[in-house]
């Protein structure tokens, strides 16, 4: 016998949450083709934080695909890896800024313009504070050595540097992680240049790069230059994210249809 009642457990609906891949090439036995790629240690952090993962590869179409996928969402990730394509924030490109992924870069705006449509919570990491400040109207520094002098946020070889940001008091990020010092782990060379429109700096590290920033709008826009998904003791920004994204779903569930409007 199925219960009609609304007050078990499993009638708590976890938030979904989307998250963008990377179309990579990929080996596994005899197969060596391309596929949709993510560290574990995003989804992860989604699900240990109360939400499902859902992974996000590029479309072919995806101004027509972005909004289908959105309807069934409740929150976005915009993940970290390799550099926004200059063109789009009207620069040359720098000798050693990574090749253009143009399917990457389409999916992800759509993704992230449409978001912004539904007031959906975003949260955006490292490429994907890039990506939304040059949707935003901003630009950024292709390479940062060049531009601050330093190696500090890629070593290289794989390993997250470790850098210390300072987090401002009153901000979204400080309700979420504490205002003042904060240890990161750090992998990129490029960085804002000039702020998009509507973004609020809330963090820098100590040599005034932008470290994180929120919209000065409604619904709930993070972005951060660093990895959270790394630090696996902390995922006090999924949890945050989550949370906004179970207010979003609520929210979703309790609007009039136009039926009932016109009823």
């Amino acid at each position: 016998m199925v219960s009609s009642g609304s007050d078990s457990a499993s009638d708590v609906r976890r938030p979904v949450i989307g998250l963008t891949t990377y179309l990579e090439r990929a080996r596994q036995g005899v197969w060596d083709v391309r596929a949709a790629f993510l560290p574990q240690q995003y989804f992860d952090s989604i699900t240990v934080s109360g939400g499902i993962a859902v992974l996000l590869p590029p479309q072919p179409d995806p101004a027509v695909a972005a909004g289908v996928v959105l309807d069934g969402l409740d929150g976005l990730i915009l993940t970290g890896g390799l550099d926004v394509d200059p063109a789009l924030y009207g620069a040359e490109r720098h000798p050693l800024t990574d090749p253009a992924r143009p399917d990457r870069d389409a999916w992800e705006l759509a993704l992230f313009r449409g978001a912004e449509e539904r007031r959906m919570p975003v949260l955006a990491i490292c490429r994907g504070l890039q990506l939304v400040n040059v949707a935003r109207g901003g630009t950024l520094h292709q390479h940062l050595p060049e531009a601050l002098g330093t190696e500090r946020y890629r070593i290289g070889g794989g390993v997250f540097a470790e850098n210390e940001v300072i987090v401002d008091d009153g901000s979204r990020l400080a309700d979420l992680i504490g205002p003042g010092a904060f240890e990161v782990h750090s992998y990129h060379h490029q960085g804002i240049e000039r702020l998009g429109d509507g973004l609020i700096v809330t963090a820098r590290a100590d040599d005034g790069l932008v470290q994180a920033f929120e919209s000065n709008g409604a619904g709930f826009v993070v972005g951060v230059q660093w990895h959270p998904e790394e630090n696996r003791e902390d995922r006090r920004l999924f949890a945050g994210l989550v949370a906004e994204a179970s207010a979003y779903s609520e929210a979703k569930r309790v609007e009039p249809t136009n039926e009932q409007v016109t009823a």
